[in-house]
Protein backbone atom coordinates (compact mmCIF):
# COMPACT_ATOMS: atom_id res chain seq x y z
CA UNK A 1 0.00 0.00 0.00
CA UNK A 2 1.13 3.46 -0.65
CA UNK A 3 2.28 5.41 2.33
CA UNK A 4 -0.01 8.65 1.68
CA UNK A 5 -2.97 6.10 1.06
CA UNK A 6 -2.68 4.70 4.17
CA UNK A 7 -2.61 8.27 5.61
CA UNK A 8 -5.45 8.54 3.86
CA UNK A 9 -7.64 5.27 4.81
CA UNK A 10 -7.06 5.74 8.24
CA UNK A 11 -7.70 10.06 8.76
CA UNK A 12 -11.13 9.28 6.77
CA UNK A 13 -11.90 5.60 8.61
CA UNK A 14 -12.66 3.88 5.84
CA UNK A 15 -13.31 -0.42 6.42
CA UNK A 16 -12.14 -2.62 3.42
CA UNK A 17 -15.39 -3.60 3.50
CA UNK A 18 -18.50 -3.30 5.10
CA UNK A 19 -21.57 -5.02 6.58
CA UNK A 20 -24.05 -2.76 5.70
CA UNK A 21 -27.05 -3.73 8.05
CA UNK A 22 -24.33 -3.02 10.86
CA UNK A 23 -23.51 -0.02 9.20
CA UNK A 24 -27.00 0.99 8.89
CA UNK A 25 -27.40 0.34 12.41
CA UNK A 26 -24.84 2.75 13.31
CA UNK A 27 -25.41 5.71 11.37
CA UNK A 28 -29.90 5.53 12.36
CA UNK A 29 -28.23 5.35 16.43
CA UNK A 30 -25.99 8.29 15.79
CA UNK A 31 -28.68 10.20 14.27
CA UNK A 32 -31.08 9.03 17.35
CA UNK A 33 -28.15 9.80 20.31
CA UNK A 34 -27.64 13.20 18.67
CA UNK A 35 -31.34 14.32 18.53
CA UNK A 36 -31.51 12.74 22.03
CA UNK A 37 -28.37 14.91 23.48
CA UNK A 38 -29.61 18.08 22.21
CA UNK A 39 -33.72 17.93 23.43
CA UNK A 40 -34.23 21.38 21.66
CA UNK A 41 -33.47 19.39 18.15
CA UNK A 42 -36.69 17.97 17.29
CA UNK A 43 -36.19 17.92 12.88
CA UNK A 44 -33.56 16.69 10.55
CA UNK A 45 -33.46 18.56 7.41
CA UNK A 46 -31.66 17.27 4.33
CA UNK A 47 -32.01 18.86 0.66
CA UNK A 48 -32.76 15.71 -1.90
CA UNK A 49 -30.92 15.45 -5.05
CA UNK A 50 -32.50 12.26 -6.41
CA UNK A 51 -28.77 11.17 -6.51
CA UNK A 52 -27.36 8.20 -4.55
CA UNK A 53 -26.11 9.58 -1.16
CA UNK A 54 -29.24 11.77 -0.63
CA UNK A 55 -31.38 8.89 -1.03
CA UNK A 56 -29.02 6.93 1.83
CA UNK A 57 -29.04 9.82 4.00
CA UNK A 58 -32.86 10.64 4.08
CA UNK A 59 -33.73 7.02 4.19
CA UNK A 60 -31.27 7.07 7.62
CA UNK A 61 -32.46 10.31 8.80
CA UNK A 62 -36.22 8.81 8.20
CA UNK A 63 -35.76 5.71 10.20
CA UNK A 64 -34.07 7.69 12.85
CA UNK A 65 -36.94 10.02 13.04
CA UNK A 66 -39.61 7.19 13.26
CA UNK A 67 -37.64 5.01 15.69
CA UNK A 68 -37.63 8.29 17.95
CA UNK A 69 -41.30 9.13 17.69
CA UNK A 70 -42.28 5.30 18.53
CA UNK A 71 -39.65 5.19 21.12
CA UNK A 72 -39.84 8.32 23.08
CA UNK A 73 -43.89 9.06 22.09
CA UNK A 74 -43.47 12.41 21.25
CA UNK A 75 -44.60 13.04 18.13
CA UNK A 76 -42.67 16.82 17.06
CA UNK A 77 -39.89 14.70 15.72
CA UNK A 78 -39.95 15.05 12.05
CA UNK A 79 -37.40 14.67 9.21
CA UNK A 80 -38.21 17.28 6.33
CA UNK A 81 -37.06 16.54 3.07
CA UNK A 82 -36.44 19.85 1.37
CA UNK A 83 -36.37 20.52 -2.83
CA UNK A 84 -33.66 22.61 -3.85
CA UNK A 85 -34.02 23.08 -7.67
CA UNK A 86 -32.56 25.90 -9.61
CA UNK A 87 -35.67 26.48 -11.91
CA UNK A 88 -36.46 23.37 -13.20
CA UNK A 89 -34.42 20.72 -12.82
CA UNK A 90 -34.05 17.37 -14.95
CA UNK A 91 -33.92 15.24 -12.59
CA UNK A 92 -36.55 16.41 -10.86
CA UNK A 93 -38.54 12.99 -10.72
CA UNK A 94 -35.36 11.04 -9.51
CA UNK A 95 -35.52 13.25 -6.89
CA UNK A 96 -39.73 12.21 -6.14
CA UNK A 97 -38.99 8.30 -6.44
CA UNK A 98 -36.07 8.94 -3.45
CA UNK A 99 -38.49 11.10 -1.18
CA UNK A 100 -40.96 8.22 -2.11
CA UNK A 101 -38.68 5.80 -1.12
CA UNK A 102 -37.65 7.12 2.15
CA UNK A 103 -41.22 8.41 3.00
CA UNK A 104 -40.31 11.42 4.41
CA UNK A 105 -42.79 12.97 6.61
CA UNK A 106 -42.67 16.55 5.32
CA UNK A 107 -41.54 17.66 1.76
CA UNK A 108 -40.94 21.33 1.03
CA UNK A 109 -39.86 23.40 -2.15
CA UNK A 110 -37.34 25.99 -2.58
CA UNK A 111 -36.53 27.82 -5.82
CA UNK A 112 -32.87 28.99 -5.37
CA UNK A 113 -33.01 30.62 -8.57
CA UNK A 114 -34.29 34.15 -7.67
CA UNK A 115 -31.81 34.16 -4.78
CA UNK A 116 -28.80 32.73 -6.30
CA UNK A 117 -29.01 34.96 -9.59
CA UNK A 118 -29.52 37.93 -7.01
CA UNK A 119 -26.37 37.23 -5.54
CA UNK A 120 -24.34 36.82 -9.14
CA UNK A 121 -25.82 40.27 -10.34
CA UNK A 122 -25.27 42.33 -7.19
CA UNK A 123 -22.24 41.03 -7.36
CA UNK A 124 -21.30 41.66 -10.74
CA UNK A 125 -22.76 45.43 -9.68
CA UNK A 126 -19.64 46.19 -8.85
CA UNK A 127 -17.53 45.08 -11.66
CA UNK A 128 -16.63 41.29 -10.45
CA UNK A 129 -17.25 39.14 -13.49
CA UNK A 130 -19.03 35.48 -12.34
CA UNK A 131 -17.48 32.66 -13.66
CA UNK A 132 -19.79 29.89 -14.72
CA UNK A 133 -17.86 27.49 -11.48
CA UNK A 134 -18.23 30.39 -9.56
CA UNK A 135 -21.68 30.19 -9.86
CA UNK A 136 -22.18 27.04 -9.53
CA UNK A 137 -20.68 27.52 -6.34
CA UNK A 138 -23.02 30.45 -5.34
CA UNK A 139 -25.91 27.58 -6.13
CA UNK A 140 -24.64 24.90 -3.74
CA UNK A 141 -24.30 27.58 -0.55
CA UNK A 142 -27.61 29.30 -1.45
CA UNK A 143 -29.52 25.85 -0.89
CA UNK A 144 -27.82 25.35 2.19
CA UNK A 145 -28.90 28.41 3.46
CA UNK A 146 -32.31 27.12 2.56
CA UNK A 147 -31.87 24.23 4.36
CA UNK A 148 -30.35 26.35 7.79
CA UNK A 149 -33.25 28.40 6.84
CA UNK A 150 -35.94 25.43 7.18
CA UNK A 151 -33.82 23.99 10.02
CA UNK A 152 -34.10 27.44 12.21
CA UNK A 153 -37.56 27.22 11.89
CA UNK A 154 -38.27 24.20 12.18
CA UNK A 155 -35.90 23.73 15.71
CA UNK A 156 -33.68 21.33 13.05
CA UNK A 157 -30.33 20.21 12.52
CA UNK A 158 -28.91 20.00 8.99
CA UNK A 159 -27.71 16.62 7.48
CA UNK A 160 -25.19 16.38 5.13
CA UNK A 161 -24.41 13.56 2.51
CA UNK A 162 -20.45 14.15 2.95
CA UNK A 163 -18.89 10.68 2.73
CA UNK A 164 -15.13 9.27 2.00
CA UNK A 165 -15.15 9.48 -2.02
CA UNK A 166 -15.99 12.89 -2.10
CA UNK A 167 -13.59 13.97 0.95
CA UNK A 168 -10.95 12.49 -0.53
CA UNK A 169 -11.07 14.59 -3.81
CA UNK A 170 -12.78 17.50 -2.06
CA UNK A 171 -15.36 17.17 -4.40
CA UNK A 172 -18.21 19.74 -2.64
CA UNK A 173 -18.74 23.19 -2.17
CA UNK A 174 -16.87 24.67 0.92
CA UNK A 175 -19.81 26.01 3.30
CA UNK A 176 -22.26 24.82 0.40
CA UNK A 177 -23.20 21.04 0.47
CA UNK A 178 -20.04 20.33 2.80
CA UNK A 179 -22.18 22.51 5.44
CA UNK A 180 -24.21 20.78 7.53
CA UNK A 181 -24.83 19.43 11.34
CA UNK A 182 -24.55 16.22 11.24
CA UNK A 183 -22.91 13.75 8.65
CA UNK A 184 -24.15 9.83 8.68
CA UNK A 185 -22.52 8.74 6.07
CA UNK A 186 -18.84 10.14 6.74
CA UNK A 187 -17.16 6.96 6.21
CA UNK A 188 -18.17 5.31 3.55
CA UNK A 189 -17.24 5.14 0.25
CA UNK A 190 -19.72 5.26 -2.44
CA UNK A 191 -19.42 1.38 -3.33
CA UNK A 192 -20.43 0.75 0.29
CA UNK A 193 -22.81 3.58 0.17
CA UNK A 194 -24.59 2.01 -2.79
CA UNK A 195 -24.55 -1.64 -0.79
CA UNK A 196 -26.09 -0.22 1.99
CA UNK A 197 -29.27 0.88 -0.21
CA UNK A 198 -28.89 -2.48 -1.77
CA UNK A 199 -29.95 -3.81 2.14
CA UNK A 200 -32.82 -0.88 2.25
CA UNK A 201 -34.39 -1.79 -1.30
CA UNK A 202 -33.71 1.20 -3.05
CA UNK A 203 -34.95 1.39 -6.51
CA UNK A 204 -31.70 0.89 -8.45
CA UNK A 205 -31.90 3.38 -11.10
CA UNK A 206 -31.18 6.22 -7.98
CA UNK A 207 -27.89 4.39 -7.09
CA UNK A 208 -27.22 3.33 -10.32
CA UNK A 209 -27.14 6.69 -12.24
CA UNK A 210 -24.52 8.61 -13.11
CA UNK A 211 -23.39 10.90 -10.35
CA UNK A 212 -23.12 14.50 -11.65
CA UNK A 213 -22.77 17.77 -9.09
CA UNK A 214 -25.40 19.55 -11.89
CA UNK A 215 -23.76 22.74 -10.98
CA UNK A 216 -22.34 24.64 -13.89
CA UNK A 217 -24.69 25.65 -16.97
CA UNK A 218 -22.33 25.83 -19.51
CA UNK A 219 -21.22 21.96 -18.51
CA UNK A 220 -24.94 20.19 -17.74
CA UNK A 221 -24.96 17.18 -16.13
CA UNK A 222 -21.13 16.57 -16.25
CA UNK A 223 -20.35 13.82 -14.62
CA UNK A 224 -18.62 13.60 -11.59
CA UNK A 225 -16.13 11.24 -12.71
CA UNK A 226 -15.38 13.55 -15.89
CA UNK A 227 -14.64 16.22 -13.52
CA UNK A 228 -12.49 14.60 -11.22
CA UNK A 229 -10.32 12.63 -14.02
CA UNK A 230 -11.20 9.57 -11.97
CA UNK A 231 -13.55 6.72 -12.03
CA UNK A 232 -15.42 5.97 -8.85
CA UNK A 233 -13.96 2.49 -9.18
CA UNK A 234 -10.70 4.12 -8.36
CA UNK A 235 -11.38 5.81 -6.40
CA UNK A 236 -13.31 3.12 -4.21
CA UNK A 237 -10.84 0.09 -4.30
CA UNK A 238 -8.15 3.28 -3.48
CA UNK A 239 -9.90 3.86 -0.16
CA UNK A 240 -10.26 0.03 0.69
CA UNK A 241 -6.35 -0.05 0.01
CA UNK A 242 -6.00 -1.90 -2.83
CA UNK A 243 -4.25 -1.56 -6.00
CA UNK A 244 -4.81 1.00 -8.70
CA UNK A 245 -2.93 2.72 -11.28
CA UNK A 246 -0.16 5.25 -10.66
CA UNK A 247 -1.92 7.89 -12.61
CA UNK A 248 -5.26 7.29 -10.88
CA UNK A 249 -3.52 7.24 -7.28
CA UNK A 250 -1.32 10.50 -8.14
CA UNK A 251 -4.21 11.99 -9.29
CA UNK A 252 -6.26 10.98 -6.36
CA UNK A 253 -3.30 12.29 -3.80
CA UNK A 254 -2.92 15.45 -6.13
CA UNK A 255 -6.87 16.40 -4.94
CA UNK A 256 -6.46 15.47 -1.25
CA UNK A 257 -3.50 17.43 -1.06
CA UNK A 258 -5.34 20.48 -2.87
CA UNK A 259 -8.74 19.92 -0.38
CA UNK A 260 -7.05 19.45 3.07
CA UNK A 261 -9.09 23.27 3.76
CA UNK A 262 -12.62 21.68 3.32
CA UNK A 263 -12.05 18.61 5.57
CA UNK A 264 -12.94 20.40 8.71
CA UNK A 265 -16.36 20.98 10.85
CA UNK A 266 -18.91 18.81 10.37
CA UNK A 267 -19.88 16.52 13.38
CA UNK A 268 -19.42 12.62 12.56
CA UNK A 269 -19.68 9.11 14.31
CA UNK A 270 -16.43 9.61 15.46
CA UNK A 271 -16.76 12.99 17.58
CA UNK A 272 -16.69 13.03 20.96
CA UNK A 273 -16.67 16.32 22.24
CA UNK A 274 -20.53 17.09 21.82
CA UNK A 275 -21.61 13.95 23.93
Amino acid sequence: MRPLQAEIIAELKVKPKINPEEEIRRSVEFLKDYLKKHPFLKTLVLGISGGQDSTLAGKLSQMAISELRQETGDDSYQFIAVRLPYGNQADEQDAMDAIEFMQADKVVRINIKPAADAMVASIEENDISVSDFNKGNIKARQRMIAQYGVAGATSGAVVGTDHAAEAITGFYTKFGDGGADVTPLWRLDKRQGRQMLEVLNAPKHLYEKTPTADLEEKRPALPDEVALGVTYQDIDNYLEGLEISEDAALKLEAWFNKTKHKRHLPITVYDEFWK
